[in-house]
């Protein structure tokens, strides 16, 4: 499912315009949009982007510019973060229209589960995540993803 995007040049930012906010019933509340449509949304300013990534792989990796960061899990044995809601609804509120984000959409995918549970009402999950699937040689970023598609990012 997707999201009727309109075209706007507003930047992204935590705060969006009401006006600006889509109906409830176009948003695909604890689904997915591809990584294309996302961005779309973000640079329209109809959502804003939550990267659940680790402070090492936002460093190390890359971002997206102006994504809000509520890490899912830490450290490099990637610790579940119990403070996830909590931080998640401090920085976005329950009802924003709010894309979660991870390498592969894996994590983004668990972490939206408890989002929803907790009462996030308009949410989804960037479906391929920042990196991408494994291609064929084991390796990310060559077969989908964020970065695959050309989409703007920043590296620290």
């Amino acid at each position: 499912m997707s999201f009727d995007s309109h075209a706007s040049s507003r930047s992204a930012g935590p705060a969006l315009d009401a006006s600006a906010v889509p109906p409830a019933s176009v948003l695909p509340h604890a689904g997915g949009v591809d990584p294309v449509e996302a961005w779309r949304l973000v640079k329209a300013g109809l959502a804003v982007l939550v990267d659940v990534r680790t402070a090492e792989e936002r460093k190390f990796v890359g971002h997206v510019p102006d994504s809000l960061h509520v890490p899912w899990a830490t450290g490099t044995a990637l610790t579940r973060n119990p403070r996830f809601a909590r931080e998640l609804e401090a920085k976005v509120g329950l009802h924003q229209p709010t894309l979660l984000i991870c390498r592969s959409g894996k994590r983004s995918a668990q972490a939206l589960e408890v989002a929803v549970k907790a009462g996030f009402s308009q949410i989804a999950n960037v479906l391929e995540g920042f990196e991408g699937d494994l291609d064929e040689h084991d390796q990310r970023g060559h077969f989908n993803g964020w970065r695959h598609h050309g989409l703007p990012w920043l590296q620290d």
